[in-house]
This record gives C-alpha cells, structure tokens and sequence, in this order.
C-alpha cells in the first residue's frame, strides 16, 4: 500500500466518525475502537432530535435516563477521547439530554470529568441537590478549584505586586530605597562625557515597603445562569486577591438580591457554594450596596462581571456609575470573565456606560491580572476592550 493510498484510507476512517451511521453504506461500518467511539458519539448525537423534532438516526439507542447507562458512556468517552473533547461532549449530554437530574446521584459524579462548565451546572442545582451527593459534589468543585488556582495564581499576584509597587514610585526616595536602574535610564540625557557619569536631575525610587492595604478591590458578579462560568473564575481570582495583604477585597454576588461572600473568601469553594445561579437581576441594587463598602474613592477598584441585562432601576444603576468615576473610583465592567469570548449582553447599557468613560468587554481568566494591573496604575483600559472586541 503506497502512502497516497494509506493517507485516503485514513480520511475516509476520520469522515465516517465524523458522520456517523448515515456513512455507513458509503464508507463502510466502523469496527474495533473506532465502531466503540463511533457508538459513543450515537448514542448522545444521533439520539438527539433536529428542529422538527424527528430523529436524525433509527440505529441509536441514545442514553435515555438510565443512571448507570450514563455512567458507563461517561467512562468510554474518557477512554477514548482526550480530556477537552470529553468536557465538550460532557456539557453537550447535559443540555441536550438533561441530564441535571442525574447529575445528583454520587455515582454519576464520580463518573464526570471535572471542569469549568461541570461546576456551573453543580452549583445550579446545590439548593436542590440531596446531602449524600453533596461531598461528592464539592470533590469534584475542588478538583477543579484547585486548578484554578494553579493556573492563575502566580501570574496574578505578580501583575498586581508589580503594578502596586510602579503605583507607589516616588521623585524623593532616601537613598536606601532609590532604584538605581530606573533612575539611569530616567537620566540618560544627562550624561557628562567629561566625567564619563550620568549626573541624576530626578531620582527614581520606591516607597518604604508596607503592610498597609494600599488598594481596595470589590468584585461585584452577576449570579444569573449565563454567567456561569463568570461566577466560577470570580470566585478564585477573588479568593486569590484576598490573599494578598496589599488589597483588601470584597465580593458581592447578587441576582434580585445581595449576598456579601466575603467572610468566606479563605475558602473558594465555599465561596462558590454560597452562590445561587439562575433568577434575575438587579445590578441597581447591588451597586448600592457596593457604594457602601467604597470608603477610599481614589484607592478603590470596582469590577462589575454582569451581562448588563438590569431588572432594576437603568437610570439610578447609571448614575451610581457616574457618582464613582466622579469621586476617583477606577470602575471596570466586565461582561464576561471565561475563555468564552463575548457573551449576549445589553448593547444599550453597554454603551450608556462608554459614555461615562466606563467601556465595558469580555475579558479571559488569562488576561484579567493584567487588567488589574492597568487598573491599579489608574490607565485608561480602552485598550484592553478594543483589544477583546476584535476576537
């Protein structure tokens, strides 16, 4: 068999998975761990039924209800496909076969793959879900947490140290705290070729280094059910920032209400199990509260992660905005904080709060200490929403 005829094979061996049983007759039946992956893909995409609700397949058997039905599939798509396409077909089985019921048996839980849009769905149904599975429920929200925090620690707390530290520069440092490298670079132009020196007009240097809180950091995050995975990654980056002895944070959740989280944000699981998706919105309301915990205008950050679709007052949400760019608070507006890019949001809000001089953009876990660094150092952060509205 020459390779042009080993490389055709292998096309036809990737369209037939590709397009299931219908290929059949064409491109002949899948066998060995190719027909096995084959019958996993069926029995979750061939089940399910087009827009007219007839079946696209006579030959799948779908996976039904059957608790230990689905948790057999559960474990032959981690077999046979690599973690990111197991979470994809994973979140695909939830919303397409609702699985939500299922998903509140320990066995079924131990069966999944643990990831961003898993612990969404969990945390959806906490208030419903029986007290024998939820262990099993915060094991995998751990499990995932604690990757979380892997991934985003380190570069968070060096982005905000270092903005916190260019934030406190100062002209007149003692001499112990000049920073020689800044201050050449600073006085180049000064440069004497007689004396073979720079001759310093400006020092550059840091302040003495402190335990003070120098900045306040309130994360204010929608809890609706969009807004999954936004209340996930909040939930770590504030856990994380909290641990910072330079910030002092504060996390508010809200929907129609208001629940202050920060008294447990030592743990951030127990941070995201405080939380409720799903209900409405009124980010009126939970700015007010917000407003209340701001006592340092011009030291403060405000993040609001929303959607922007109010169910309260607009016009008193707009001007709560404006009165804390006004005082000197650096408020940021998020209408997303996941790896999924631009959700549906209210254009109209959106663009009554650029107006304010508030641009308001998706924004990736990957991306956001940065933000906080810009944020810190008090720079415009057009940037970073012409940067995310262009992907």
């Amino acid at each position: 068999m020459t390779d042009d005829d080993g490389e055709r094979r292998e096309r036809l061996r990737r369209w037939r998975l590709v397009l299931g049983g219908p290929a059949e007759e064409a491109l002949g039946k899948a066998e060995g761990r190719d027909g096995q992956m084959d019958a996993a893909m069926a029995a979750l995409y061939d089940g399910a039924g087009d827009e007219d609700g007839e079946q696209r397949s006579k030959r799948s058997a779908g996976l039904g209800s059957s608790a230990p039905r689905v948790a057999r599939w559960l474990g032959d798509i981690r077999e046979y496909f690599p973690s990111t396409v197991v979470q994809v077909m994973q979140q695909d089985a939830i919303e397409r076969l609702d699985l939500h019921r299922l998903l509140m048996e320990p066995e079924m839980l131990q069966a999944v793959e643990p990831d961003v849009h898993l612990v969404g769905t969990l945390l959806s149904l906490n208030r419903v879900m029986p007290d024998e599975t939820k262990e099993a429920a915060r094991q995998v929200v751990r499990t995932v947490v604690d990757d979380l925090e892997k991934r985003i620690e380190q570069k968070t707390r060096a982005a905000v140290t270092g903005a916190l530290n260019r934030a406190s520069r100062i002209n007149r440092p003692r001499h112990a705290d000049i920073d020689w490298d800044r201050t050449i670079r600073a006085n180049l132009k000064h440069y004497q070729p007689e004396h073979r020196t720079v001759i310093p007009e400006r020092l550059v240097g840091y302040g003495r280094r402190t335990s003070a809180v120098q900045r306040d950091v309130i994360l204010c995050v929608d809890q609706s059910g969009s807004m999954a995975s936004s209340v996930v990654f909040s939930g770590v980056f504030a856990a994380v920032l909290a641990s910072m002895r330079s910030l002092r944070t504060s996390l508010v959740v809200f929907d129609t209400s208001v629940v202050d989280l920060t008294e447990q944000l030592n743990d951030p699981v127990e941070v995201l199990f405080g939380t409720q998706l799903g209900g409405g919105t009124d980010i009126n309301r939970a700015i007010a509260y917000s407003q209340q915990l701001i006592t340092r205008p011009r030291d403060s950050i405000f993040v609001l992660i929303s959607d922007l679709y109010e169910g309260g007052v607009r016009e008193q949400m707009l001007r709560r905005v404006a009165e804390m760019t006004a005082a000197g608070v650096q408020v940021v507006v998020l209408l997303a904080l996941s790896d999924e890019g631009a959700p549906a949001y209210d254009h109209e809000n959106a663009a009554a709060l650029a107006a304010l001089g508030v641009p308001a953009f998706a924004c990736t876990p990957d991306a956001f200490p940065d933000l906080m660094a810009a944020a810190i150092q008090r720079r415009d952060l057009k940037s970073f929403a012409e940067r995310f509205a262009n992907r």
